[in-house]
């Protein structure tokens, strides 16, 4: 098999990235004669099609397909796998992952596919107009957030150790490259810096499968918070919430949000969601198949002790259904109820996370926003309020962050920005019940393939690895 590496992402051609979003394989090899992107992105035309090839890659199973939502709570406390099961993240169940497993190296791959598809566009000689403008600012947060993905998966918590090696940073085109790790704090202040210009360029909102101004400025809102930066992370977050136009949910309209598949243009709680449909789907491998029951693969399940925290008249509560598995009791995520025809796309910003941030981000110096902002999430979802104080009231809301985001893949990078032991129910293998902070496999990886091709980062390996 071939080994895809930064190099091998960095020989791919524009004009390849151009055809992306029509080709089911986004890690496609060209010799380095191929079209460069100074050439194959002659216009403006050929960068509207080569964001459209942006977007694309973030659907590879990788990432947003699949992996990175299962993966966010797998590792974590959320969701465990059934005793029937297909052997899918068996590894992650266990924790014992490897330099050579194949969704790491995905994630590391598809990843840098997708900075280079931004690196292309952002780095373009057309000139600027409304449009290129837009275009370049919609790269602009791509590559942030694939960049802001690959250091929280694969780099010590910027709350941890900023000075730490993080994970290269790639914003040029050039075929000959073999990057090293840059900082913790190399890599947050490129993805801040990212997602400033991606607010400045960005002028327009087309529907929520696109980045738009206040997209980027909420995706900034996550970044701070990941930083520990409470101060920047509340403003930020406010900021959506006062200026953007978009709402949070309501309890009344919560089921329907969630069996929506389309897009949506009416600014109600999806800032930014990786879109799916009839014909541009993963099939087989997309997110909905691993948790639905029935024909599907069915593989994830709700950990009881994750369901046990909903109150009866919490409106999230209908999420998820209890019944039975392999013999066994099991609760079953209904959160992505689309797999046939048009499929349920994956939320990456929500408006309702804005409240959360603002809440966490005010706690403890100012406790009565942190009660407003939290229980405007409470009073959304028929759940009780929350009147707590003290460190209760901190814990409260990061309860209601679990609860609010659960299998998006928040959990576990909440349990790495807050330093926290894993401690799963018995719902998991008795061998993998317990993952300590310290512990070396919080991190993953750098893959094998990488090392072996990049002689720069081949002793830049995570500690415990080697």
């Amino acid at each position: 098999m071939k080994q895809f590496t930064i190099k091998n992402m960095m020989v791919a051609t524009a004009l390849l990235l151009s055809l992306a979003s029509c080709q089911k394989s986004f890690l496609e090899l060209a010799p380095p004669t191929s079209l460069t992107p100074e050439y194959a992105l002659a216009s403006e035309a050929d960068l509207q099609v080569a964001l459209r090839g942006a977007y694309a890659g973030l659907k590879s199973t990788n990432l947003y397909g699949r992996t990175l939502p299962v993966l966010g709570d797998m590792i974590a406390d959320n969701t465990y796998q059934s005793v029937q099961n297909t052997n899918r993240y068996t590894a992650f169940s266990l924790y014992n992952y490897t330099v050579t497993d194949g969704d790491i190296a995905g994630i590391w791959n598809s990843s840098y596919a997708a900075i280079l598809r931004a690196n292309n566009i952002i780095n373009s000689k057309i000139a600027d107009n409304a449009n290129v403008l837009q275009y370049k600012g919609e790269a602009y947060a791509i590559r942030a957030l694939a960049h802001f993905n690959l250091v929280r998966y694969f780099a010590t918590p910027y709350t941890k150790d900023p000075s730490a090696l993080g994970v290269p940073v790639v914003t040029v085109y050039n075929p000959d490259l073999k990057p090293g790790r840059n900082t913790v704090n190399e890599v947050y202040s490129q993805i801040n810096k990212d997602l400033t210009q991606a607010f400045a360029l960005m002028t327009k909102f087309t529907n929520s499968s696109q980045f738009s101004k206040y997209a980027a400025k909420a995706l900034q809102a996550k970044v701070y918070l990941a930083m520990g930066d409470m101060t920047n992370a509340k403003a930020a977050a406010l900021d959506v919430i006062a200026n953007s136009g978009f709402t949070p949910v309501t309890a009344a309209a919560h089921t329907g949000y969630w069996a929506g598949v389309a897009p949506r243009t009416d600014r109600v709680e999806t800032l930014f969601e990786v879109s799916f449909d009839a014909v541009a789907n993963n099939a087989f491998d997309a997110l909905a198949y691993i948790y639905l029951q029935s024909a599907n693969y069915g593989d994830l399940l709700c950990s009881s002790e994750l369901y046990a925290q909903f109150n009866a008249a919490d409106i999230r509560r209908s999420l998820y259904s209890t019944g039975t598995r392999g013999g066994l009791p099991s609760t079953f995520v209904n959160k992505f109820s689309s797999f046939t025809g048009d499929h349920t796309d994956t939320k990456v910003v929500r408006m309702s996370e804005m409240y959360l941030i603002a809440a966490e981000a005010s706690y403890p110096s100012n406790t009565a926003d942190a009660l407003k902002y939290v229980n405007e999430i409470t009073s959304r979802r028929g759940a009780p309020a929350i009147a707590s104080s003290g460190s209760a009231l901190f814990e409260d809301i990061i309860l209601e962050r679990r609860k609010e985001l659960a299998f998006e893949g928040e959990r576990y990078l909440d349990m790495q920005r807050l330093q926290r032991n894993i401690t799963r129910s018995t719902d998991y293998p008795a061998s993998a019940r317990s993952m300590e902070f310290t512990n070396f496999r919080r991190l993953f990886p750098i893959p094998q393939g990488e090392l072996d091709a990049n002689a720069t980062i081949k002793t830049q390996q995570n500690p415990g690895w080697n």
